[in-house]
C-alpha cells in the first residue's frame, strides 16, 4: 500500500474539523480550498469532497463512515478533483462507489467490510501485452483521441490506448511490442519544445465529461433482448432510457437482461443505493452467463464492469458512484464501443441529495428534494448520446459500420 497521506503532507494543506452531521463534515482554515476537491478526513483518511465554501470553512460530504470523526481532526487537501484511473484491467472488475477494487479488499482484509480510509489501486500494478499501431512511428504527429496501440484485454474487448484528451505532438518515442505494466511509460510526445511521457493509464474527474468531436442524432435501435420491449417501447442506441415502478415490480430484471443481452460492445452497471442482495445476485449471476463469440464460449463479465455502492453503504457516495459509472462509459465510448450504462437507482441517488441537501439546512423544494434536483440530473443524463469521438475515426474498426459512430446508452431505474 502506499504511504499514509499526513506522512508526505505540509502542515499548510491542513485544515481542521469544526463539525460533524452524518455524512457532513464542516472544517475550517480551509482558505485556498477548491470546490470538489478531494480531501482526506480524519485520522483515518476518509475520502471526501468539498461541496460548499464559505471564507474560511468548507463543508465536505464525506463518501466513507463518520462515526470515528471528532472536533479537531486534521482535513488534508489533496489539491485535485475526485477522478478514476482509466486504462486495461477495468473489465470483469468490481469497484465500490469511489472506485476501489471490492474483491482486493476483501482478499487483503479476509473481511465482509470495507476498511475506513483504505487505498487501493485496482489496475497500476497488472501486466499487459502492448501492441502499437502500425501508423505509429517516431515522427508521426498525434492528437487528442488518437490510437497509439491496443491490448487484448480478452475475447471481447480490444482495449485502444488513446492519446489522453487535451494532449498533442510530435512521437520522439514509442514503445516496441511487448509486456509492460499499466504506469510504465509506453510513448514520449514533443510539442513546443516540451516533452511529455504517457503511460497506459488516464486519471480524469468523474464529475467532467470526457470531450467529443460533435454529437450526432441517434438513429439505430437498441435491442435489449426482450421482445415485449423491442416490440411496444423501443429504445434507441445513444439514448437515456427510464424504468419507473413501485417495489417488487421487476426493474432490476429489466436492467439486468439488458446487461445479458443488448446488442452493445461494454456494459457499465452501477448499483447505485440497491439492496444488497439484489446486487449479490448481480454478482452471483453475470458470471455464470456466457455468449459465443467465432465459436468460442467465453463469460459475459468479459464486456463488464460493475460499479456496486449498496443501500447500507454511505449515501453520499450514491451520487460518486453515478459519476464513476458514466466516466467509465464514456471511455469505453472514446475507443469506439456501443456502451450501455445500467443505474440502479436514480431514485435512490436523489434521495442521498435530499438527505445531505437536508443536512446543509437548504431549502425543501418538491417532496423535500433539493431545487437543484433536476440540474443534477441534467448533468448526468446529457453525458450519454451518439457521438463522434476525437481523433482519426478510420483507427476505429466498429462494430456495425465504418460510418457508425460510438454511443453511449444510459438506463436508470426510478423507484
Amino acid at each position: 500500500m502506499p504511504p499514509a497521506s499526513r506522512d508526505v503532507a505540509r502542515e499548510s494543506e491542513y485544515g481542521f474539523v469544526y463539525g460533524v452531521s452524518g455524512p457532513v463534515v464542516t472544517a475550517e482554515k480551509m482558505a485556498g480550498a477548491a470546490m470538489y476537491e478531494l480531501v482526506r478526513v480524519g485520522h483515518s483518511e476518509l475520502v471526501g469532497e468539498i461541496i460548499r465554501l464559505e471564507g474560511d470553512y468548507a463543508t465536505i460530504q464525506v463518501y466513507e463512515e463518520t462515526a470515528s470523526v471528532t472536533i479537531g481532526d486534521p482535513v488534508l487537501r489533496t489539491g485535485k478533483p475526485l477522478s478514476v484511473e482509466l486504462g486495461p484491467g477495468i473489465m470483469e472488475s468490481i469497484f465500490d462507489g469511489i472506485q476501489r477494487p471490492l474483491k482486493d479488499i476483501a482478499d487483503m482484509t479476509q473481511s465482509i467490510y470495507i476498511p475506513k480510509g483504505i487505498l487501493i489501486f485496482e489496475i497500476r500494478d497488472q501486466s499487459w501485452e502492448f501492441e502499437p499501431s502500425k501508423d505509429i512511428r517516431v515522427g508521426s504527429h498525434v492528437t487528442s483521441g488518437d490510437i497509439v496501440g491496443v491490448v487484448n484485454e480478452s475475447v471481447l474487448v480490444k482495449h485502444r490506448i488513446m492519446v489522453p484528451p487535451n494532449a498533442c505532438g510530435t512521437i520522439t518515442w514509442v514503445a516496441p511490442k511487448g509486456n509492460y505494466i499499466v504506469t510504465d511509460i509506453i510513448m514520449e510526445v514533443e510539442f513546443s519544445g516540451e516533452k511529455s511521457k504517457y503511460s497506459m493509464l488516464q486519471v480524469w474527474p468523474v464529475r467532467q465529461p470526457r470531450p467529443v468531436s460533435e454529437k450526432l442524432a441517434a438513429n439505430y435501435p437498441l435491442l435489449c433482448g426482450q421482445r415485449v420491449l423491442d416490440a411496444l417501447f423501443p429504445c434507441v442506441q445513444g439514448g437515456t432510457t427510464a424504468i419507473p415502478g413501485a417495489f417488487g415490480c421487476g426493474k432490476t430484471v429489466i436492467s439486468q437482461s439488458l446487461s445479458k443481452f443488448s446488442n452493445s460492445d461494454a456494459i457499465i452497471y452501477v448499483g447505485c443505493g440497491e439492496r444488497g442482495n439484489e446486487m449479490s445476485e448481480v454478482l452471483r449471476d453475470f458470471p455464470e452467463l456466457t455468449m459465443e463469440v467465432n465459436g468460442q464460449t467465453t463469460s459475459i463479465m468479459k464486456r463488464t464492469a460493475l460499479v456496486a455502492n449498496t443501500s447500507n453503504m454511505p449515501v453520499a457516495a450514491r451520487e460518486a458512484s453515478i459519476y464513476t459509472g458514466i466516466t467509465l462509459a464514456e471511455y469505453f465510448r472514446d475507443m469506439g464501443l456501443n456502451v450501455a450504462m445500467m443505474a440502479d437507482s436514480t431514485s435512490r441517488w436523489a434521495e442521498a441529495l435530499r438527505e445531505i441537501s437536508g443536512r446543509l439546512g437548504e431549502m425543501p423544494a418538491d417532496s423535500g428534494y433539493p431545487a437543484y434536483l433536476a440540474a443534477r440530473l441534467a448533468s448526468f443524463y446529457e453525458r450519454a448520446g451518439k457521438v463522434k469521438c476525437l481523433g482519426l475515426q478510420n483507427e476505429r474498426d466498429l462494430s456495425l459500420s465504418s460510418e457508425l459512430y460510438p454511443l453511449l446508452v444510459v438506463t436508470s431505474l426510478i423507484l
